[in-house]
């Protein structure tokens, strides 16, 4: 069986204070796209364990750590009837790039094996189980535009279609640790409404109100994601931003045009 996970942009996101328990409050907006992994899971009786192989893109870390193998694990737990399997997923999404590729494989892992063995599961135990696996896997279950609130796993549905316009993924290859992102923040508060208010305004005024705090963070840091957005303004984009803690960039465009990026960099109009 086989599903194809997608990833995600966020329009916005505002830190709004670090938590009791260590994570960080935070708004935003996810809205998915359609760049996307393959991930396959076969039945195989033979095993004494399930089999996690990948191809496409590099995964940092080590295969038994993935996410997609952590899910399998999980599920196995409370329903030790699933068999063993091999996993195969085909990384098309960068890593690392605040696109939720990796919490999104994790997500449709979980999908895949409940619709594969008939486990039953309803959309609150998947949101439950993603939980465990990361705070913005619940929305790749939803798989809808969402606001996000709480530590991302807070997730209300809204109504938005960019489908109009042309977007623009740029990824330059770096690879960002969220820690470090989260490690450079100002947190000072700051009166500003909220993205639920903002989302509704014209596309157009929203590079005027429409923020990722991690840009304040992470650009000094990385001046070539910040000439990235500059550069997809200058040839006429409606609005851009970094997703999520980067180091992705996005750009919303009235039609497709040719922009020149460095050989090493991955680019793709969606």
């Amino acid at each position: 069986m086989v599903l194809f996970p997608n990833c995600k942009i966020n329009l916005g996101l505002h830190i709004l204070g670090k938590r009791a328990d260590g994570y960080h409050e935070l708004e935003t907006i996810f809205y998915p796209i359609g760049l996307k992994d393959g991930l396959e899971i076969i039945e195989d009786g033979s095993l004494t364990e399930t089999m996690f192989t990948q191809s496409g893109n590099k995964i940092e870390g080590k295969a038994e750590d993935n996410l997609c193998l952590k899910a399998f694990r999980l599920l196995k737990h409370d329903h030790p009837q699933i068999p063993h399997c091999r996993i195969h997923l085909h990384k098309v999404i960068p890593d690392r790039a605040g696109l939720g590729g990796g919490s999104s494989d994790a997500a449709f892992t979980l999908i895949l094996l409940n619709e594969k063995f008939n486990l039953n599961l309803e959309e609150a135990d998947l949101l439950r189980y993603s939980l465990m696996l990361g705070s913005d896997c619940p929305f790749f279950i939803k798989n809808q535009p969402c606001l996000a609130s709480g530590r991302g796993e807070k997730l209300e549905p809204i109504l938005l279609d960019l489908s109009q316009y042309k977007l623009l993924l740029i990824h330059p290859g770096i690879g960002i640790e969220t820690a470090k992102a989260f490690a450079g923040l100002n947190l000072i508060k700051t009166e500003r409404k909220s993205l639920s208010e903002l989302i509704r305004l014209p596309v157009k005024d929203w590079s005027t109100y429409i923020v990722n705090d991690f840009e304040a963070s992470i650009f000094p840091s990385y001046p070539t994601i910040a000439e990235i957005k500059e550069n997809l303004y200058e040839n006429g984009a409606i609005y851009a931003s970094m997703s999520g803690s980067g180091s992705s960039i996005y750009g919303l465009f009235n039609e497709e045009k040719t922009i020149t990026f460095p050989s090493h960099y991955f680019h793709k109009w969606i």
